[in-house]
């Protein structure tokens, strides 16, 4: 047997964000070479109250505690006791980062190897359909005074621990122990070859959790180094924290390139409405400003505009119509334009703006029409979006860096219509599926600008 010591551990807290919430109860037990050697239990004096949800869970409250020593009383001795064991919890994550944030908060760095027993026990019963603490109870006829009490649960995954250590030879028993550290980064719920299984090049990814809900879709040039970061940064981040704990199954689509990864990121994350993706779940009503070519003045017109091609020029893109008056408006003060002429006040005569000297009088003949039009139009070029410079649909051909694969992404009025792997299903692609998206369009306007510092190639399809 090796000499490797384990420490089976559980806490219990005030709430599930280890940054935030403290810790209440520590309960742990020390194994060496298969036995138990020590034992380590208090409750602890959280420094803030326990919000009553708990309490109901736990059935420890703040007259438990009141008198308890607080996490930096004990910390050297714990820290001590605990020394290079290996930390064993169900769902080591959620115990690792408690410990590790009450430690930090003491001046005390500690990072342990861990070792999940909920995925051990995916791992051991793959056919199973609960591997909760309970469930395992009940599967294994393991009695305990209770859950959610640190003791009681230490003490009932000590039993489970020994359930499984009689059922292998010492040799696959250490085995499996030691392929599960190594994987010690994973979610719970994850197949432990998830991260072999990805792709290293360019793509997206999709985080699914209970019922294949959608959490969370992403991209990256690196697709396995990207999703592996996901795991590592939920030791310091609350939000990765909570996504990692959900992810119940992991997709992934490989891209020929950037430029895919990001179009098709951009699309599933407005079809499917994960709930982790802030930016790019929204399906925004844009509004926009449009100055036809004979006009003395700007329309505002909804973003659906920008789909189909139009005589004059758009400007700006907003999220609605007070945003996009706003804008005009600031830039009327700034170069002393008519809100008058501009349509942003009514009226006839001279404007107020021109009795205080703001408006160099294009509402009462001091400045002609011609005028006014050359001024404004210049002040709202650079907010000019930019007109869709091909007569109709092109396909962006991208490859990877070795050429092995290839795709070509078919936009039309910056539309992105999907990808296909050969230019002849691009051009059966439908054409009618897709409008006007602001995330597609700053996509393409970065990549467009120069093709071939993309390793881009643009082929008119119309």
């Amino acid at each position: 047997m090796s000499q490797t010591t384990y420490v089976i551990m559980d806490v219990e807290t005030t709430g599930t964000r280890a940054t935030r919430d403290r810790i209440t109860e520590v309960a742990a037990i020390k194994i060496v070479e298969g036995r138990p050697t020590d034992r380590w239990s208090s409750l602890i004096y959280p420094e803030c109250r326990i919000p009553f949800p708990v309490t109901q869970l736990t059935g420890i409250d703040d007259d438990m505690v009141r008198e308890a020593p607080p996490f930096a009383e004990m910390a050297e001795s714990l820290h001590a006791w605990l020394g290079d064991a290996v930390l064993v919890a169900h769902n080591a994550r959620f115990d690792e980062s408690f410990l590790r944030h009450e430690f930090q908060r003491c001046g005390i760095d500690y990072r342990p190897s861990q070792l999940c027993t909920l995925r051990l026990s995916r791992r051991i019963e793959p056919g199973a359909q609960h591997h909760h603490l309970g469930a395992l109870l009940d599967r294994y006829q393991i009695e305990t005074p209770g859950l959610h009490r640190a003791e009681h649960d230490v003490s009932a995954l000590w039993q489970v621990w020994q359930t499984w250590q009689q059922r292998f030879t010492a040799n696959v028993w250490q085995t499996l122990l030691d392929e599960e550290r190594k994987r010690g980064q994973l979610p719970s719920h994850l197949d432990n070859n998830i991260l072999n299984q990805l792709p290293t090049g360019p793509g997206v990814y999709l985080f699914y959790g209970h019922n294949r809900l959608p959490l969370y879709v992403g991209k990256s040039v690196r697709l396995r180094d990207r999703v592996r970061d996901h795991f590592q940064r939920a030791r310091q981040d609350d939000r990765e924290m909570r996504l990692t704990e959900q992810i119940q199954h992991v997709e992934w689509e490989e891209t020929a390139g950037d430029l895919g990864a990001q179009l098709r990121e951009a699309q599933l994350v407005k079809t499917l409405l994960p709930i982790m993706n802030r930016q790019l779940r929204k399906q925004r009503k844009l509004t926009t400003w449009h100055w036809p070519d004979d006009g003395t003045k700007p329309e505002l017109l909804s973003g659906a505009a920008l789909d189909q091609p139009a005589s004059g020029a758009f400007y700006g893109l907003f999220r609605n119509a007070r945003d996009a008056r706003q804008a005009l408006r600031t830039l009327a003060e700034t170069h002393q334009l008519c809100p008058r002429v501009l349509g942003l006040e009514n009226g006839k005569g001279r404007c107020f703006s021109s009795q205080v000297g703001k408006c160099r009088g294009a509402c009462w003949g001091n400045e002609t029409l011609s005028e006014h039009t050359r001024r404004a139009r210049a002040a709202l070029h650079p907010q000019q979006v930019n007109t869709w410079p091909w007569p109709g649909r092109i396909a962006i051909r991208e490859a990877s860096k070795t050429g092995e694969k290839v795709a070509w992404h078919v936009v039309h009025q910056w539309c992105y219509q999907g990808s296909a792997a050969t230019l002849d299903e691009a051009q059966r692609l439908d054409p009618t599926a897709t409008s006007f998206d602001i995330d597609s369009y700053r996509i393409l306007q970065r990549f467009l600008r120069d093709p071939d510092a993309h390793g881009l190639s643009i082929t008119p399809l119309d």
